[in-house]
């Protein structure tokens, strides 16, 4: 039953009190993420880290319930990737706070009101219900062996496809019916760490962030971070990715 499964994922979580006064910071329209107009560019300037509190610091929001967690669970148990990606986002702004419920989308430097907890358990459930092949520490790990690299990342995961041009050339995706939904043993499978999605507006902060936020700390850092993209000059690219690619930077998905 999803029930005790997440009341299995909830039991050591810490209930955080809040000031009910407390309100997130507001920012230039630039910066916010649109959730149901997602579109996402690369910049060198876009990838950012925002600090997050200390253990001790208020959180705008205390850890959900159980029960906040119940949608999710029914979704990716019955291997509806699609509907469980939407509720995965929906969650995201939920869990920030009251600021970007009533705004319906969420400024990356509002990751850092999520517990810990909380994005501990939705990156559970993904990983449970794909077998470790979906889910935030998923794709951190890629993002990692890329060199923090969100090109040659996107690549990876699957969010961007190759053209069929004489010169090495990508695009983005197109949101909904590019990306791959189901879970197969053939080549149709998506990759491991396609899901969940993370779009963006104006450059990558969120997905910055959520790599970033504390629950996510590996406590070391690999020592290894080089795949076939290169990094150690074994990969397919001699020259950084952005001047190879040839691809433009303001694509939706």
């Amino acid at each position: 039953m999803a029930t005790n499964t997440l009341q299995s994922l909830h039991h050591h979580s810490t209930t955080r009190r809040v000031d009910s006064r407390a309100t997130a910071p507001t920012f230039p329209t630039t910066l916010f993420l649109q959730p149901n107009n997602p579109s996402i560019s690369i910049s060198s300037n876009s990838i950012s880290s925002t600090p997050f509190p200390s253990s001790s610091a208020t959180s705008v929001s205390e850890t959900a319930t159980t029960r906040t967690f119940e949608t999710l669970e029914t979704h990716l148990s019955n291997q509806d990737f699609r509907q469980a990606d939407e509720e995965t986002r929906r969650l995201i702004i939920e869990l920030t706070g009251e600021a970007a419920i009533k705004r319906g989308y969420v400024f990356f430097s509002e990751v850092q009101f999520i517990s810990d907890n909380d994005l501990k358990i939705i990156d559970a459930l993904w990983k449970q219900h794909s077998k470790n092949k979906f889910g935030y520490s998923v794709q951190k790990k890629i993002w990692r062996k890329c060199s923090k690299d969100f090109t040659k990342f996107f690549i990876k995961v699957g969010w961007m496809k190759k053209l069929d041009t004489e010169v090495v050339q990508y695009n983005y995706r197109a949101f909904p019916n590019e990306f791959t939904w189901e879970i197969s043993e053939d080549s149709n499978s998506p990759p491991e760490g396609h899901l969940p999605l993370t779009n963006a507006l104006r450059g990558t902060q969120l997905l910055t962030c959520i790599f970033n936020h504390p629950a996510f700390e590996s406590g070391e850092e690999s020592d290894d971070e080089s795949d076939e993209f290169g990094g150690n000059g074994a990969g397919v690219f001699t020259k950084p990715l952005s001047n190879t690619t040839g691809f433009k930077t303001d694509y939706s998905f």
